[in-house]
C-alpha cells in the first residue's frame, strides 16, 4: 500500500513513530520539515518507490495527497 509505505518514510526520515501522514498534510504541520529535509524526504521517496521525480513536478505538488496520486500513477 503506497500510503503506508510513505508513511514508513516519513517516520523514518523524521525518526518519529508517531507521524501519520494526511491528504492535507504539508511542512506547515511537521516542525522539522524545512527545505533541507524536504530534499531528504523525496530522495527517500524516490528510493522506497524505485522512480525518479523531477523539480518541476515536485515543486507543484501541494500536499501529501497529491503526492500519493504521483506516486500511485508512476506505479502503473
Amino acid at each position: 500500500d503506497i500510503r503506508a509505505r510513505l508513511n514508513r518514510v516519513f517516520q523514518e526520515q523524521f525518526d518519529d513513530e508517531k507521524v501519520e501522514i494526511s491528504e492535507n498534510m504539508t511542512a506547515v504541520d511537521i516542525e522539522e520539515w524545512d527545505s533541507l529535509m524536504h530534499i531528504v524526504l523525496v530522495v527517500a521517496i524516490e528510493k522506497e518507490f524505485n522512480v525518479r521525480l523531477n523539480a518541476s513536478e515536485v515543486g507543484k505538488l501541494e500536499n501529501v495527497g497529491e503526492m500519493i496520486k504521483l506516486l500511485e500513477e508512476r506505479a502503473k
